[in-house]
């Protein structure tokens, strides 16, 4: 399980490697996921993010929101996000099982960005929980990778491999959105079709947006 993976291997310092790119196209595509969430708040907000990792999305949206908490799965990348967010008072991150969220407060946000609905394996009854988390008028953002940001995006993997991050790509099993490591790691991807599926599951009012050519939102407005 991929979620396991970045429990397990992929976490903390190595975590942080990962961003630390010098593909300029990564940073732009990372850039711009945060850019539409900042366009899309006021100021009011209490957000949640799942799989915050140590902290990278929190502590760039944090000043534009009321308060940002996040959950993630482990316990090394917790404590390097509240060495990381400690400068921000209205920011915290703990440790929490995205299948299992058990936080009693609702939100006005919920973020799921940078693919975290296919690297953490979100399943149909994770999306009704997640909808249970916001208030009324809330909105949920989902995102993954467009198509057409493929090539990048191995580019992107295939540096984190030369880093150690990741196994050595399994370039023979690699193709149609879909990233095989040697070592067993498995990168998925959701399609526009999955994305209006889960849209129209929810039962709620969605939107499907691309981003810089390179990010697919799926946004669910809880009305």
């Amino acid at each position: 399980m991929a979620g396991n993976y970045y429990n397990d291997k992929l976490n903390s310092e190595k975590l942080f490697m990962v961003y630390d790119t010098k593909i300029s196209r990564i940073k732009q595509y990372l850039k711009a996921e945060i850019d539409y969430i900042c366009s899309s708040i006021n100021g009011n907000e209490t957000i949640l993010e799942l799989g915050a990792g140590y902290g990278r999305i929190i502590k760039e949206i944090a000043p534009y929101c009321n308060s940002v908490v996040g959950i993630d799965i482990s316990e090394n990348n917790v404590v390097l996000a509240k060495e990381y967010l400690k400068i921000l008072p209205n920011a915290d991150v703990i440790k929490m099982d995205v299948h299992n969220i058990t936080v009693k407060s609702t939100f006005d946000i919920v973020l799921c960005l940078q693919n975290g609905i296919s690297s953490m394996r979100i399943t149909p009854e994770d999306i009704k929980n997640i909808m249970n988390l916001l208030n009324s008028g809330g909105h949920a953002f989902f995102s993954t990778y467009s198509s057409k940001f493929w090539d990048c995006r191995l580019e992107w993997f295939q540096e984190q491999a030369s880093k150690g991050l990741l196994g050595e790509i399994d370039m023979e099993n690699t193709g149609d959105g879909v990233i095989v490591c040697k070592d067993g790691f498995r990168a998925t991807t959701r399609s526009p079709e999955e994305f209006e599926k889960i849209g129209r599951m929810t039962g709620y009012p969605f939107k499907i947006v691309e981003v810089d050519d390179s990010s697919l939102f799926l946004v669910i407005i809880k009305e």
